[in-house]
């Protein structure tokens, strides 16, 4: 049966170090590995015959998402102000959310991407273009463009990791809205980056060990936002077979990494008997 429907993907920062701040946008250079997630919003598009869009969204996380200003307004605006797109006909989209609202899992920007990648087909964006959504949008927008597993090592550079690697979360959102602007602009210490020898990157085991000795720069900023964070990253850490726990991003997300399905779904149980009023899920990398 043909699928009627976009998927956009989530992603999560398996670490994150800022090593500096760019002086020409103001912006944070990163060194991170993100992993694309399962855990997906669905999209759905469908010419219209009116005078504007119409942008509908639904399921649990709908509420806490702009509805006059957003990424998918934003995209269709540039998409026509660009010549992608012409002024008529208008469309009707749907979005149904499933990735948290200001939860650091690159929803935002993931339903941007894939809405503009559906409009250009096979069109591949130019580097000029691409810096022009990404500025109007949301730097991230420029990863959701790149393959589903890579090392970003500036704001705007990213490498290709050789081997495709799954790994289990329980990524648990306890409802904090963590404003990306706002974490950042807390950033006041910048970290000394250890660059990864990717030679060690070609099993599990070994990016296992690397990440693990890693950590995220924007944790302890959010904690100190949100003091419950740290707890719940203590209970991740210590459910059976969890590798290690992170707040994913700028947050307020957080994870267990597992190297097995059955191990996640186990800690999933018990994860949710201790946090019952938050948002617990298993996702798998991409």
């Amino acid at each position: 049966m043909k699928q009627n429907y976009l998927k956009s993907y989530s992603k999560i920062n398996l670490f994150l170090n800022i090593w500096n701040k760019s002086k020409k946008t103001k912006l944070h250079n990163l060194y991170s590995i993100i992993f694309k997630t399962d855990l997906h919003d669905k999209i759905k598009v469908k010419k219209i015959f009116k005078q504007n869009d119409v942008i509908i969204f639904s399921g649990i996380f709908s509420k806490q998402v702009n509805k006059s200003k957003n990424s998918i307004s934003q995209s269709l605006f540039i998409l026509r102000k660009k010549g992608f797109l012409k002024k008529n006909p208008k469309y009707q989209i749907k979005i149904e959310k499933k990735i948290p609202v200001f939860s650091g899992l690159g929803g935002s920007s993931s339903n941007a991407s894939t809405l503009i990648k559906y409009f250009l087909k096979r069109k591949k964006i130019s580097k000029k273009n691409l810096n022009y959504f990404s500025n109007k949008i949301g730097s991230d927008l420029r990863l959701f463009f790149e393959s589903n597993q890579i090392l970003q090592k500036s704001l705007t550079k990213y490498k290709n990791l050789n081997k495709k690697m799954i790994f289990y979360f329980i990524i648990i959102y306890p409802f904090f809205r963590c404003s990306t602007k706002e974490i950042y602009s807390k950033v006041n210490n910048y970290d000394k980056i250890k660059k990864l020898n990717f030679n060690n990157l070609n099993s599990k085991k070994k990016m296992v060990q690397n990440l693990k000795q890693s950590h995220n720069s924007l944790e302890k900023i959010a904690i100190k936002k949100f003091p419950k964070i740290s707890k719940i990253l203590a209970e991740l850490k210590q459910l059976d077979n969890c590798e290690f726990s992170r707040l994913t991003g700028s947050g307020s997300a957080c994870f267990g990494l597992f190297l097995t399905k059955k191990s996640a779904h186990l800690g999933l149980r018990k994860i949710k008997k201790k946090f019952p009023n938050y948002w617990c899920v298993v996702a798998k990398s991409i």
